[in-house]
């Protein structure tokens, strides 16, 4: 299969499945589907997102050698909406090492905080930011606050998640 006529073909569900399927747990099959999500061309980008997400999802281990690309995504300006919500959406599904655990709760903080963000991209980055500072009563504190602020004028999705993770609203 080529991945990346796969993805040009058209975007669906379906299609979306194919490239997992044929992805896999294959590092070099994967590298090659990375290359598409971090590249120039919009609609590569666009596409490719959604099966990197899921290929993490279901192997967790191909997000290794990536982590400072994906950390990257999250923190442009410039992503494809897409891709940032795809990023935030699979660090939910991984340990996130140390190291880049600033990073990301930085990054993630800042998504959820912003309203002018789309609901998935908001509610991925609330759930990893929740994740990382769950050992962290000051962290978690911190998210309480912020979330809380935004509730009265969030969608039900986020409300709803906010209780779910933090205890916050009715």
């Amino acid at each position: 299969m080529n991945i990346r006529d796969t993805l040009l073909e058209a975007h669906s569900k379906t299609q979306t499945e194919k490239v997992v399927a044929y992805v896999g747990d294959d590092p070099r099959r994967f590298a090659e589907l990375m290359k598409l999500m971090l590249g120039p061309v919009y609609r590569l980008s666009q596409r490719a997102a959604g099966p990197v997400s899921y290929c993490i999802q279901r192997h967790p281990d191909l997000v290794t050698p990536y982590w400072a690309e994906l950390v990257d995504q999250l923190e442009r300006d410039d992503a494809h909406i897409a891709v940032r919500r795809n990023v935030a959406r699979l660090l939910q599904f991984v340990d996130i090492p140390k190291r880049h655990q600033g990073r990301i709760f930085d990054a993630c903080y800042k998504l959820f905080a912003n309203p002018a963000q789309p609901i998935a991209v908001r509610c991925f980055s609330m759930t990893v930011a929740v994740n990382i500072a769950r050992d962290q009563p000051e962290l978690i504190d911190e998210l309480r606050l912020v979330v809380g602020e935004h509730l009265e004028t969030s969608s039900a999705g986020l409300r709803s998640r906010a209780r779910r993770l933090l205890g916050l609203g009715s």
